[in-house]
């Protein structure tokens, strides 16, 4: 059979076997211990799990493997290309496994600005051992050292926007491995194993799960990533729940009418923010000068669901927007079907370092938008009021 198209991935993987089994939704496993029954070979099964295998025989215990988010990775790697994917009760979890499973190649890593204010604390803080160098893409080769173990990078970054080339920066980072978090682009806009990365990592409480009420992360790799990577996760704990692997798998099959629905409210959106005089800079890799190197079309399909945009009246401006909006949902997140907006600098990024926050050009006048799936002028109307509401109290007290 020839390879099918993203959408029909979408909807049929991780469900290939329903049919045989009699039913038409994917079945949930809840069993926290599997009886074993003749010890004959129960231990060799048991190693070959704790060594991040497949399954044989028997599952054993929920830890070492479940059946249910077995379906939500496999659907996972599927649509990134991938040989496996491994699932975790998080994002950071997923982040945090990657770096524990690297720690074996060296202590050091290469890591780009802006990411995710989580990544970078983490990475920042020293708590898993690591040292990190923080650099420009363009500089990879320039910061790596013989103990160099993985290059972890963001794009579209959190919460500029920046978009990176994937294949420039794998090339200069040689026999080290590198992780691409493509959270904000999705497996619909980017698949970054196709430029080179070792790892792609997704927070699936965002796009994969798009309804804001489930939480997870998931790494697609190849196979000798992911089982690196399942030994960590049995060894430290952070499994995905098998309700959650069902509600992440049942996401992804919607995942393309959903991300590209948002896209065309937030390319909507971003042009309007752009001409709106209360506005000082708006990022959009969708708009004139976003994508300098040209990478949506040759790394991305589109430009993605996110915006961030800067107040001229800096934060007590963004404050103010934020206290006006109605139909906008003020809060941290994204991915989800209804419209989020956020403020970086005091949620999300409050953990980096005030001066790599500056540098990074998250300013306290910064505001994120999430773009849902509600009508893109309704989302306007409700924008457009805050901003002028914002605006004209600024030239009342200025």
């Amino acid at each position: 059979m020839k390879q099918l198209g993203f959408e029909t991935r979408a909807v049929h993987s991780g469900r290939e076997d329903l049919t045989s089994l009699g039913v038409h939704a994917p079945p949930i496993d809840l069993s926290t211990t599997y009886p074993v029954g003749s010890l004959g070979g129960i231990g060799e099964c048991f190693d070959a799990l704790a060594q991040g295998g497949p399954l044989r025989d028997n599952p054993i215990y929920a830890r070492l493997h479940n059946p249910t988010v077995v379906r939500f990775e496999k659907a996972l790697a599927a649509l990134e290309g991938a040989e496996e994917a491994v699932a975790f009760g998080s994002g950071m979890a997923a982040l945090t496994a990657v770096l524990l499973a690297a720690r074996q190649g060296g202590k050091h890593v290469v890591a780009c600005r802006p990411v995710y204010g989580g990544t970078d604390h983490l990475l920042d803080s020293g708590l898993l051992g690591l040292e990190v160098t923080w650099t420009h893409p363009h500089h990879i080769a320039q910061a790596l050292r013989p103990d160099t173990a993985l290059v972890v990078l963001e794009t579209p970054a959190n919460p500029t926007l920046a978009l990176i080339d994937i294949a420039r920066v794998v090339a200069q980072a040689g026999n080290v491995p590198v992780l691409v978090d493509s959270t904000f682009a999705t497996p619909v806009l980017q698949n970054p194993l196709a430029h080179g990365a070792a790892m792609v990592l997704h927070s699936a409480t965002k796009f994969l799960g798009g309804h804001g009420d489930v939480m997870g992360g998931v790494v697609a790799t190849n196979a000798a990533w992911a089982a690196r990577l399942r030994q960590v996760r049995i060894a430290t704990g952070g499994v995905l729940h098998p309700e959650a692997g069902y509600m992440l798998h049942r996401g992804l099959a919607t995942l393309p009418i959903r991300v590209r629905e948002a896209q065309r409210g937030a390319q909507f959106l971003a042009e309007r923010l752009a001409s709106h005089p209360a506005v000082s800079r708006t990022w959009y890799p969708g708009l004139a000068g976003g994508d300098p190197e040209g990478l949506i079309g040759r790394q991305m399909r589109g430009p993605g669901c996110l915006i961030s945009f800067e107040l001229a009246g800096g934060g007590r401006a963004a404050a103010r927007v934020m206290e006006r909006l109605e139909l906008l949902t003020p809060a941290v997140s994204l991915g989800s079907v209804d419209t989020l907006i956020q403020h970086p600098a005091s949620l999300t990024h409050r953990v980096v370092d005030a001066r790599a926050r500056e540098s990074s050009g998250i300013s306290e006048g910064m505001l994120r938008v999430s773009v849902g799936l509600e009508n893109p002028e309704d989302l306007w109307a409700d924008l457009q009021r805050a901003l002028d509401a914002s605006r004209s109290l600024e030239r009342l007290v200025g």
